[in-house]
């Protein structure tokens, strides 16, 4: 994945500056869309790995348990840090 954060437009006019934050933002939503999807694609292979024993057509209720508990897991461990990092900004912002 490239790193386009320090990508730098040059600044000729106020509307040209406009168009450049407005790409850099674009730019670092994409970046974000990547690495969520990275972090579901790992999120995936850990449950895969933990709870499928052997692929078959159906899930059994004992697999369907794992699974269900990796995904709350997941998502619990997820919400914690996106809190943390929230709290953590706000003390730096205040």
């Amino acid at each position: 994945m490239a790193d386009f954060s320090s990508f730098d437009m040059p600044s000729t006019g106020s509307s040209e500056n406009a168009d450049a934050a407005e790409l850099q933002r674009l730019i670092a939503v994409e970046q974000q869309k990547a690495q969520f999807q990275a972090q579901v694609h790992n999120f995936t292979d850990v449950c895969w790995d933990k709870c499928i024993e052997k692929p078959s057509s159906k899930l059994d209720s004992r697999t369907e348990a794992c699974l269900v508990s990796c995904v709350e897991r997941f998502i619990d461990t997820t919400l914690a840090i996106t809190n943390r990092f929230t709290q953590m900004v706000q003390k730096g912002t205040h």
